[in-house]
């Protein structure tokens, strides 16, 4: 009984901060919003015993990921003027092809078999083994694409020269 109270909880959080995310006119708490997103899915992983997955959503997605997001709303929020909330004619026809898409995207993952149990179990030493070894270009890759958006943001808070 208590851990369907604490699922409905979680799913609760999660539901109401993905509302904010995308209904938030400041940008900054919209942010925030997703944080809390990202923190009720690490609990859900908790929830699910897959402690590892809880760890790395609040390492990489919280930890890095929203942080990289939060410093690039603070270097430009100046540049640009504040965005201009569509009529609700404009946000009907988004809404539809939004749940459109989801819709498709039930019906196709729904047909998909689940995955046959192999009965081995990964540890954290293979998987880590793992992360140094076969994975580490992906992550090589990532870090440029951070750097890169970091620069970026940088260029574009940078004063100009008249």
């Amino acid at each position: 009984m208590l851990t369907a109270l604490v699922v409905a909880g979680c799913s609760l959080l999660i539901v109401i901060s993905a509302f904010w995310v995308v209904t938030l006119r400041n940008l900054f708490r919209a942010a925030l919003s997703l944080g809390l997103v990202l923190i009720g899915v690490a609990a859900v992983f908790i929830l699910l015993e897959a402690e590892f997955l809880a760890f790395v959503q609040i390492l990489v997605y919280v930890g890095a990921i929203l942080t990289l997001v939060v410093f690039a709303i603070m270097l430009t929020a100046k540049l640009q003027p504040a965005p201009s909330i569509p009529a609700f004619r404009h946000r009907l026809p988004a809404a539809v092809v939004s749940l459109g898409l989801f819709g498709l995207l039930a019906s196709v993952t729904a047909s998909l078999p689940s995955p046959a149990p192999t009965g081995e179990l990964v540890t954290l030493a293979s998987l880590g083994q793992q992360l140094v070894t076969t994975l580490v270009l992906p992550f090589e890759v990532i870090s440029l694409v951070f750097v890169a958006a970091i620069v970026g943001a940088i260029v574009l808070a940078a004063p100009r020269a008249p």
